[in-house]
């Protein structure tokens, strides 16, 4: 190592590395030792204990340490003559060998006197033409992948090369760090982008102390030997740095570690160890490995999606870890679990195909490596966190205690962090000198194209060695991309010329520029002494197909909380509010999810801006706000802990957070989803609000219209408020609406008149980008069916209501004939729509949802008599229209059948006015909490929403079943009641086979079985079963048929401990609680009726 380069010079003011410095005179042993040690060459005459040829020990009094000289005695003298004392085995050394050794310093002095004249009339780095031009790679790692395909195009292609025995799908653990590099202590230490910083040093120190606790006694050695045979091999490796001293991610490490990612071999074109490769490469030096999972057959790697998809919104690392442990064919366990060093929130997982050979492979490896427990399990001290805090003054000397307390035998060479101005005349003479071999062509050959197709990139140059005597320079340089897209358009150009090498993240190369063809020959020829080759298992970087799945756990605290404090800050909740939809949008969350995270970042804006008065906290620090926060939000409820998935971590860095000074901050803020493609600076402000409603007559929305432009100051925000009514507005409604909606875009307008479909839901967004209004659905509040969003007894609080108007200005009052018919065509237009996909439509076009109490709850159950009347009516309504279409029900042939039942149903609905009455939530409640909802949305969100055109894929996955048809259920029923007029009696009362709309057999759902059970169905989706009817169980508020699955090809069995299909369950009652009807049976509280015979049915596999 240099004398500029070691701890004593640390960050002197030398503007040359490593320049020669004159001796005293050339019979000074201490001025040669200093000569031969400063030039850095292999020249010294002790290296290696030997001293002109012979063993010796030698050392000069008055130099205190010498990495050359680590095991001798100091003996000699300091006088100018040469009079130092050798030794060599007991004996001194004769008088020619002294001679010898004072010709020898002279010729060097005579060397050195002439290169001092040279530098001292001018000569530097500009007279250096560079002529020629040598690169080595030092450090990459994995070109950014951009798949052009959907997630699940990818997935089934995946699938599909796994089936064909091409590939494995290969799954490892996506960490919460930073990325680092290292290539040996003179190879260099690299961040993402950039060197000699706090970053580097940090990464240095974790390393070295990694080492230090894998080897005990023998790190110092170990750490020696693995910076050679790094440098020796040129191979660099990758690892995710894991801090809490470097800016938040997900979730504060419970320890500051390291995990190798990559290995990269640069001895020409970069290539990468395949992973069994690398657990073999670092459980051979002790280094922290990844944990593996590996998936060899089409079934489990469908499970593996599957897994994904159950886990992906609540998933945290043990409950991953134990999925992926039992649906995984091969699984390589890390040094360290992530819940050991990290805690439990996990990022995500990387998903890609790699070699058939790989699961062979790793099982050898497996057997060959088996993990060793590091000899020194105590924490070393003073740990990353101590040394951070002790030295909080500045950045340098942060860098400074590192390198130290990590010692020489783990970084000797400090001259990546001495101060150093990069020069740009150095890029211009590489570009344009001659290539010595075929790495520094190609490198070329890329810079030029990034250059000519005009992609962000920046190319900076540091000098690292200048010889301007023999016309020589050696210099580093960093080849920064700077945005995401000239990865995505270079994948472009490299498909089009395959010829040319990949784009790599990470990308530092060191160069030499010389002037003479000799020193070009001799390079030449000096390389083709040097190649390594690696075992035949290195992995081929040309895989293109990678899928990152994140869990929601992370991505809520990254990117809806940290990433989002500049907006929040900067442009207020609204735009903030826009900001994190449009992000739930892209990832395709689940409603139920965007409702619950909806609320809880409006509750932590509110939160921070108060806390913080109005001025932005730091974003690399938000933990220190956020996870107590997280933690009171957790402790109110099951479902709260859920949707943040840990909170309260015990490790406390704030302080030292709050003074580090770190100059470039290298991590996920900007990662998948740039925060400029999300919300502008200048967010588009709303200028009125359209509020309407997807609901049935009789659901009050004209009394609420009425009563919410009656409320004094309206929404609160100044607007004013104006109301269309549609039973008195003559012509299409909607284009009325419209034209208003254009001649006044500021007002609040209320659109009173139903609105019970997509067609209309589809133009009232179409206005709302017209005229800049936000868009907010009012639906009646109701626990809904399988197959319709409201029950059937909100639909008869609706229907009570009508039958009791007088005057309504529609016609549709008492004096209707066909009300209870209108009613009930109005309810068959929702559908098919269970209460959460109708609930999840509605927000994901609009991005708000106000919901209208109707019923109040813990009420008495609904009298069967009205039940009975409204199931029969739905029958008749599907014959009807089955027959007639949209004919009106006063025509046709069911005319006299609907006025009977309109006569019975006001009947029955007369004879239980009290109940229906008791049950309602009074008006004025009604009114107050509409109220509040608006105001909310009016005063707090006034950003216009901007709803995804094309409808996401989800992936949720809840339960798998088998999924059975209507009909093919309805005549099993039928059949089996012909000889059981109780079993007739009981189905025609209830109307079940009329309005039943879909039905299943579930073979395995998440929360009862576990996600695993869930995934095992993953790859038989589609497969055709046939199921067995055996029996019809039923009670007063249920009933289903008892369900056999037979042996089958497919291995189909229901983890059901009863599997059936429940058919009907009453108002109040949970699907779910069908499982006790064979309890209940033997209670005497349900009824069996077994079959002589099984009826079967087939069904097909599906996941919900």
């Amino acid at each position: 190592m240099s004398a500029l380069g070691s701890p004593n010079s640390w960050r002197g003011s030398h503007q040359h590395i490593r320049r020669r410095l004159p001796l005293r005179t050339p019979t000074n042993l201490l001025g040669a030792y200093h000569y031969l040690q400063v030039q850095g060459t292999d020249q010294c005459p002790w290296k290696q204990g030997t001293f002109l040829g012979m063993p010796v020990n030698i050392v000069h009094k008055g130099i205190v340490s010498c990495p050359i000289l680590k095991d001798t005695k100091l003996v000699g003298s300091e006088s100018v003559k040469f009079t130092a004392t050798c030794i060599s085995q007991g004996q001194a050394f004769s008088t020619a060998h002294l001679s010898t050794l004072a010709a020898k310093v002279a010729q060097r002095k005579q060397v050195d006197e002439r290169k001092t004249a040279k530098q001292d009339i001018g000569l530097g780095i500009h007279d250096i033409k560079g002529v020629y031009s040598q690169a080595q790679v030092r450090a990459t790692f994995y070109p950014k992948f951009e798949n052009e395909k959907s997630d699940q195009e990818v997935r089934s292609r995946m699938i599909d090369v796994v089936d064909s025995g091409k590939g494995v799908l290969e799954v490892t653990l996506k960490h919460s760090g930073s990325l680092f590099m290292y290539a040996g202590h003179h190879g260099g230490a690299f961040a993402k982008n950039s060197y000699g910083n706090l970053y580097s040093a940090v990464g240095v120190f974790v390393l070295g102390r990694t080492l230090q606790e894998a080897w005990g006694s023998e790190a110092t050695s170990k750490q020696r030997e693995f910076n050679a045979y790094l440098e020796k091999h040129k191979l660099c490796i990758s690892m995710e740095l894991v801090t809490a001293v470097l800016g938040d991610h997900g979730q504060r490490p419970l320890k500051d570690y390291v995990v190798v990612t990559a290995v990269s071999d640069l001895k020409n074109k970069p290539r990468f160890f395949s992973t069994p490769d690398i657990v073999a490469f670092c459980r051979k030096w002790r280094l922290p490995t990844n944990d593996v999972w590996l998936f060899s057959s089409r079934k489990s790697a469908t499970s593996f999606f599957t897994a994904y998809d159950a886990l992906c919104e609540e998933g945290t690392a043990t409950t991953v870890y134990k999925v992926m442990n039992e649906v995984a064919d091969i699984s390589a366990q890390a040094s360290k679990s992530h819940m050991e060093v990290q805690g439990e929130i996990l990022e995500g997982l990387v998903a890609r195909i790699v070699s058939p050979s790989s699961a062979k492979r790793l099982e050898s490896v497996l057997k060959e490596f088996p993990l060793t427990n590091a000899k020194d399990q105590k924490e070393l001290r003073p740990n990353l966190r101590e040394i951070c805090m002790s030295n909080k003054g500045t950045e340098d000397q942060q860098v400074k205690a590192l390198l130290q307390a990590v010692g020489p035998s783990m970084c000797s060479d400090w001259s990546d962090w001495n101060d150093k101005v990069p020069d740009p005349s150095l890029f211009t003479k590489f570009m344009s000198a001659k290539p010595v071999d075929n790495m520094t062509g190609k490198l070329q050959e890329m810079i030029h194209l990034l250059r000519e197709r005009r992609m962000q990139a920046r190319y900076p140059c540091r000098v690292k060695e200048l010889d301007t005597k023999e016309g020589k320079v050696h210099f580093r340089l960093t080849i920064h991309i700077l945005s995401d897209m000239v990865f995505r358009n270079y994948q472009k150009e490299l498909r089009r010329s395959p010829g040319l090498w990949p784009l790599y993240r990470g990308f530092f190369v060191d160069v030499s520029l010389f002037d003479d063809t000799d020193h070009h020959e001799r390079s030449q020829s000096g390389n083709e002494h040097e190649v390594y080759v690696e075992d035949d298992a290195l992995a081929d970087e040309a895989q293109n197909q990678m899928l990152k799945l994140k869990f929601l756990t992370y991505k809520l605290r990254t990117f809806l909380i940290r990433n989002g404090l500049s907006t929040l800050f900067e442009s207020g909740f609204a735009a903030y509010k826009k900001y994190y939809l449009k992000l739930m949008d892209i990832w395709g969350t689940s409603a139920s999810k965007r409702q619950q995270l909806d609320q809880m970042l409006t509750e932590w804006a509110g939160y921070i801006t108060h806390k913080c008065k109005g001025v932005q906290m730091e974003e690399r620090s938000y933990l220190s706000e956020a996870e107590p926060f997280l933690k009171r939000f957790a402790e109110r409820s099951l479902r709260n802990r859920q949707l943040v998935g840990a909170a309260g971590s015990t490790v406390t860095t704030e302080d030292l957070l709050s003074r580090l000074s770190v100059t470039e901050v290298e991590d996920d803020l900007s990662e998948d989803v740039s925060k400029a493609d999300l919300v502008s600076k200048e967010p588009t402000k709303a200028k009125g609000l359209l509020i309407f409603f997807p609901g049935i007559p009789g659901c009050a929305k004209s009394a609420l219209c009425r009563a919410l432009l009656d409320v004094p100051g309206g929404l609160g925000t100044g607007k004013p408020m104006h109301s269309l009514m549609g039973d008195m507005t003559k012509g299409k409604y909607w284009d009325k609406l419209a034209e208003e909606r254009r001649r006044n875009p500021a007002v609040i307008t209320l659109a009173d008149k139903n609105a019970p479909n997509e067609e209309v839901w589809t133009t009232v967004r179409r206005m709302c980008q017209n005229t800049n209004a936000i868009g907010v659905p009012v639906i009646p509040d109701s626990e809904g069916t399988i197959s319709n969003p409201f029950s059937l007894e909100t639909l008869a609080v609706f229907i009570f209501r009508v039958v009791q108007r007088v005057n309504h200005p529609g016609n549709l009052d008492s004096n209707s004939p066909n009300a209870g018919y209108v009613l009930l065509m109005f309810y068959n237009l929702y559908e098919g729509k269970s209460r959460a996909e109708f609930e999840d439509v509605l927000v994901r076009r609009f991005g708000h949802l106000v919901k209208q109490p109707i019923l109040i709850p813990n009420r008495p159950e609904m009298p069967s008599p009205v039940i009975g009347i409204l199931s029969k009516g739905l029958e008749l309504y599907r014959e009807h229209t089955a027959r007639h279409g949209r004919l009106e029900s006063t025509k046709g042939f069911f005319r006299e059948d609907w006025t009977k039942w309109e006569k019975r149903l006001r009947e029955i609905l007369n004879g239980n006015s009290d109940h229906l009455n008791s049950i309602q939530v009074p008006f004025q409640d009604v009114v107050k909490s509409v109220q509040e909802q608006l105001q909310a949305i009016a005063q707090g969100s006034t950003t216009m929403h901007e709803p995804m055109e094309g409808e996401q894929t989800f992936h949720n996955v809840t339960y798998a079943a088998i999924s059975l048809p209507p009909k093919g259920i309805i005549d099993v029923l039928h059949k089996a009641s012909l000889l059981r007029k109780d079993m007739q009696a009981y189905l025609s009362s209830r109307g079940i086979d009329k309005s039943l709309q879909a039905c299943h057999v579930t073979l395995a759902h998440k929360v009862s079985h576990g996600v695993p059970a869930v995934a095992v169905f993953g790859g038989l989706q589609g497969v055709t079963v046939p199921v067995h009817f055996t029996a019809f169980l039923f009670s007063e508020k249920m009933c289903a048929l008892e369900a056999v699955i037979p042996r089958n090809e497919s291995q189909v069995a229901s983890q059901n401990e009863w599997p059936h299909v429940t058919l009907w369950t009453a108002p109040g009652t949970r699907p779910k609680e069908a499982n006790f009807l064979p309890q209940l049976v033997s209670q005497g509280r349900a009824s069996r009726v077994a079959f002589s015979a099984p009826f079967v049915s087939n069904g097909v596999v599906q996941l919900f």
